[in-house]
């Protein structure tokens, strides 16, 4: 089974996250924009998935923004400019920049190009459950609420 390798960044209130580590529910939608023109796409979701996210218990959603590694000064300008433009502290904490080299990054998610957003559904442990691309569609968000019926209906308890 395919699985998140571990990334670290800072989300958007400034505390530093590593995933899969850092993941507080068992299940966790992960929107993968690569161009800040994306976030249009990433935006076309949140509604669905804010009301999934209310209607399912232990599920939560993050975005991760991912940007080619530079240094400190480039990744403090690019992170406080989201930051100014993100008034939402819930937002501001789903949102971690991943600095990183993206190509061993996206070979291990099976991204092969970074023209869309990838949206993937990881449980607690980073392996990928569910994946999709690009903007939200009613036929998208379909597959993601089956795939998350079918996951928290076939989970045991611990």
């Amino acid at each position: 089974m395919m699985q998140l390798p571990t990334v670290s960044g800072k989300n958007l209130l400034r505390q530093e996250m590593v995933f899969p580590r850092d993941f507080g529910t068992a299940l966790n939608l992960v929107f993968i924009p690569f161009q800040q023109w994306q976030q249009r796409q990433v935006d076309s979701w949140v509604p669905f998935v804010a009301r999934l996210a209310t209607a399912v218990p232990d599920f939560d959603f993050y975005e991760f923004p991912t940007i080619y590694r530079m240094n400190w000064f480039g990744r403090t300008f690019i992170n406080e400019g989201m930051r100014a433009g993100i008034p939402n502290p819930d937002t501001r904490r789903r949102t971690v920049t991943l600095y990183l080299k993206k190509r061993p990054f996206r070979q291990a998610l099976a991204i092969d190009n970074e023209d869309d957003i990838t949206v993937m559904l990881l449980d607690r442990q980073g392996q990928v459950l569910w994946r999709s691309r690009g903007a939200f569609t009613d036929e998208k968000g379909a597959e993601l609420e089956t795939a998350v019926s079918e996951i928290t209906v076939n989970q045991t308890p611990i």
